[in-house]
Parts: C-alpha cells; sequence; structure tokens
C-alpha cells in the first residue's frame, strides 16, 4: 500500500482546520509529455518548494513534481511549531560530534528560525508568525534539566531566550494543572504551516520554477541526466533532489532505509471563545516531555488545536478518540468541547532523530527524516540543497556527516521492530517509569 493514497483522496487536501482556513492557490498544471530541466525535485513540501525557489534565485531551470497538492504531506498538517535547535539537545551532539560541529550545528538551526521569519516577510506571505514555546515538563527531574539546560544555552551559545517556569507559573501559563514546571522559549514560535507552503510555492514560481501538481512519479532512472518519469510526462535533468520526506516510498533504497514514515494527528475545537483565556493565557505553543509528544496552541480564530497520539501502519485510526484522550488529561474541562476537525499525516523519522542528509548518487541529493522538528529546518534543508549545486557544501556536508545508521530488520522486519519499541515507550509513559 501506498502512504500517499492510504488515507487521501487523490489531488485534494485533508479534512483539516488549515485546509479550511488556507490561502487562496489554483492548481498547478499536471507534467504531461518530455521536460528538460537543470534540477527536478521531487516533492512539493518545505524542504522541495524552499530548494526550487532558492535555486530558480540562482538562475536554475528547475521542475518540481508533486503526487498531490503543494504542502499536502506533513509541511501543511503538522502543529505549526518552529523551535530552537535541532531535534537532539546540545548535551547529545556535544558527545556525539563534539564541540565545534555542535556549536555550528546550534548556529545553523538559528539560521534556520531566521530564514523562516526572513521569508515570510520578504514575500509577504498568507501567514503570521508567533513568537513563544512552552515546554512542559511531567516529572521534576525533567523541570530540573529544562531550567540546567536553559543556563547551558545561556552561558556555552549566548542564547538568553529561555525563561524558566516552576509549577505555579506553567500553571498561570496554560491552564492544567498536571505540569511540575518547564520554560518557555521565547525565541521560537509558531505558525500556519500550509499558509506558509502555499507562500513558499507562490515565491518559487514567482523567482521562475516549475512547479506541477497530480505528477506522482513512478520511477527514476539514474545517471548522468536522471530521467524521472510520471504517469503522463519525463523530466530529464542534470541534478536531482529528494524532497518527498515520510511519503517517498520505494524510490530510493537508501534513503528509505534509514528514513521511517509514521503517522501523527490533530483535532481543532470549536472556537473557545471567551474560554480560549484559561487554556492559555498568551498566544504561544506548549509541547510537553512525553515520547509520545502532546503539542498545542489556539489557531488565530481561539479554536485548540491539539496534537498528540502516533500509529505506525498506513490506515489512521479515529483521530478524534485517540488525540481527545490525552487531551482530556491535561485539560478534563474541555469534556463538553465539540471537536471540528481531526486529521492525521505522514512525517518521518530516524533512528536517532536527527535530519538524514545523503547523496544516494553523485547528482541526487537528499534531505529528510526531521522527526517532528522539519517547519524550520526542512526549510533550510531545501536552501542546502540549492547552495551545493551552486558550489557550497559545507552545510549539507555538516549534516551528511552526522552518525545515521539504519532501521534494523531490514524491508520486512523494521515497521513490527518499530511498534515493539514505541509500545515499550508508550508503556513508560504511562506507568511514570
Amino acid at each position: 500500500m501506498n502512504l500517499l493514497h492510504a488515507n487521501d483522496r487523490p489531488g485534494s487536501y485533508p479534512a483539516s482546520y488549515y485546509a479550511a482556513t488556507a490561502a487562496p492557490l489554483a492548481p498547478y498544471p499536471i507534467l504531461k509529455g518530455e521536460r528538460r530541466a537543470d534540477v527536478c525535485i521531487i516533492g512539493g513540501g518545505y524542504t522541495g518548494l524552499s530548494a526550487a525557489l532558492h535555486l530558480a534565485e540562482r538562475g536554475f531551470d528547475v521542475v518540481l513534481l508533486e503526487a498531490h497538492r503543494v504542502g499536502f504531506g506533513a509541511s501543511g498538517r503538522n502543529g505549526g511549531q518552529v523551535g530552537s535547535g535541532q531535534r537532539q539537545d546540545q548535551d547529545w551532539l556535544e558527545k556525539t560530534v563534539g564541540q565545534d560541529k555542535a556549536h555550528r550545528l546550534w548556529e545553523l538551526s538559528q539560521d534556520a528560525k531566521m530564514l523562516v521569519r526572513d521569508l515570510i516577510d520578504r514575500y509577504a506571505m498568507p501567514v503570521t508568525f508567533h513568537p513563544g514555546i512552552a515546554h512542559a515538563c511531567w516529572t521534576r527531574s525533567e523541570v530540573d534539566h529544562a531550567h540546567t539546560y536553559a543556563e547551558k544555552l545561556r552561558r556555552d551559545y549566548g542564547y538568553d531566550q529561555i525563561e524558566p517556569l516552576d509549577r505555579a507559573s506553567i500553571r498561570r501559563l496554560i491552564g492544567s494543572d498536571v505540569y511540575h514546571g518547564g520554560d518557555l522559549d521565547h525565541g521560537a514560535g509558531h505558525l500556519h504551516p500550509l499558509n506558509f507552503a502555499i507562500g513558499l510555492a507562490h515565491a518559487a514560481t514567482k523567482a521562475g520554477a516549475h512547479i506541477h501538481e497530480r505528477s506522482e512519479v513512478h520511477t527514476i532512472r539514474h545517471g548522468a541526466k536522471p530521467v524521472v518519469s510520471t504517469a503522463s510526462g519525463r523530466v530529464t535533468c542534470d541534478h536531482l533532489i529528494l524532497a518527498a520526506n515520510g511519503y517517498l516510498g520505494g524510490l530510493d533504497r537508501q534513503v528509505a532505509s534509514k528514513v521511517m514514515p509514521i503517522n501523527n494527528f490533530i483535532i481543532a475545537t470549536e472556537p473557545l471563545g471567551d474560554r480560549a483565556a484559561s487554556v492559555l493565557a498568551q498566544p504561544i505553543a506548549v509541547a510537553d516531555t512525553k515520547f509520545v509528544v502532546n503539542y498545542w496552541r489556539l489557531s488565530e480564530d481561539n479554536r485548540l488545536l491539539f496534537g498528540g497520539a502516533e500509529s505506525y501502519g498506513y490506515r489512521f485510526p479515529d483521530i478524534a478518540k485517540s488525540v481527545s484522550k490525552p487531551m482530556l488529561q491535561i485539560y478534563p474541562q474541555m469534556r463538553d468541547i465539540k471537536i471540528d476537525y481531526a486529521w492525521g499525516g505522514t512525517l518521518a523519522i530516524t533512528v536517532n532523530r536527527m535530519p538524514c542528509f545523503l547523496r544516494p548518487h553523485g547528482n541526487v541529493l537528499s534531505a529528510s527524516g526531521f522527526s517532528g522538528h522539519g517547519v524550520a529546518m526542512a526549510t533550510m534543508a531545501g536552501k542546502i540543497m540549492a547552495e551545493v549545486l551552486h558550489g557550497q557544501a559545507g552545510k549539507f556536508d555538516l549534516m551528511a556527516d552526522l552518525p545515521m545508521a539504519r532501521f534494523p530488520g531490514g524491508s520486512a522486519l523494521r515497521w513490527p521492530l518499530l511498534v515493539m519499541a514505541m509500545t515499550w515507550f508508550s508503556l513508560r509513559d504511562r506507568l511514570g517509569l
């Protein structure tokens, strides 16, 4: 079964709050016939659209192929959080790659946040960046670690945007009694993810990139001039960029061995009106310390957008039921609130939860596996791959040098092994181990 078609209608966005409030975007044409390009990009999410924009700005002839609509995948369905740092913290990075590379990776992540904000402003995108992400801790030891880590970032990395929160402070901020404390990162933020993707698409086409929707790639013939084929056309190119993330399927085995698709889900309540202030006292986003993270924020019309729960097969579960359970654990006072939207999407993870940057072939670049931390880093990944084709490979090589293990079990067993591992971690969370 193909994840591109397992849960969605062809050529359509899911019935999400984001799709219901999306900026206007006329469909791009289907690829038909033969096409020649300097660069062909597979995937119309943040990575592919950013690569298309930055390549077109540098004068490359770019063709982007999207199986459904731009922003169809995780880029148009996610929690919209633009976090600080990499997916792994600086302690892990220092132990894994050393102080120098850890500092370079921190600076790259800071540049990624700024890139998102700069693109929104430069192209007058139909999206607002709202500052602030709170991290809510379930245990006292997690609070202690969060506060120690904030001090480390201030001392060693010059990052002074994090405000420590004790139990009373986080209770006032998020209106729930279940957390022991946490912190508030004023340098992070959140946005409408689909409208950001649509803004990138508009900017890329204005710069000269050619986007084709409803143009699912079926085969790639590698060589000096890769040939990328769809049902109704094909593109012959000098360079190929793989930017399909969790929806890459079997198009490249090297990437698939290191990048695993998983599903995550979000619900949107009816507008809360005056009750919104009892959920979040400020217009911030929140993420907690569960292994399967709960994350939430208010929409601009004061709905609670709450994400959580995961699945590891192809078909989505009863989303409203699955996500309401953790929401009500945190906000039992929301039991009478109507759920207006419930949707899911497929992201991609790696074994170590760091992005996977690869050169599967000499003239092929790939970036994926952002592991739930992709709004900023996936956008930066597209720019980084554009820089490679412009002769600047330093940032790509920094990311590609990160240790990146294959998922154990091969194609036959990696799904069952992942399910077993995720089940254990979820059970550990529930038992407080």
